[in-house]
């Protein structure tokens, strides 16, 4: 008996739509580092980076700098892509590099 086939899901080209928490605020002089994500410096001090991130390989790219940082992570979760992860504007307490 063989297994069936599995398709890939109608958005399975799409990148994931990634959050993750960092405990303690970003330093401006890392905003580079995490281009093309949204940085939120929340106001109960942790850091919210959010943003389509294209495949686990470069998830744990993104996971070794934080790594790197030195900065303690909180959490990592996928969430459903909204219209504004293809064009994220800055909002009220987000810096967006």
């Amino acid at each position: 008996m063989t297994a069936p086939e599995q398709k890939p899901g109608p958005d399975a080209d799409q990148p994931t739509v990634y959050q993750i928490r960092l405990k303690g605020h970003l330093g401006q002089r890392w905003l580079e580092w995490f281009e093309g994500l949204t940085i939120t410096l929340e106001k109960d001090g942790n850091t919210l980076l959010s943003g389509p991130v294209v495949d686990q390989a470069a998830l744990h790219g993104l996971l070794k700098k934080v790594r790197d940082l030195g900065m303690p992570l909180l959490s990592v979760n996928s969430v459903e892509p909204t219209p504004l992860d293809n064009k994220q504007a800055p909002q009220v307490g987000e810096v967006q590099i």
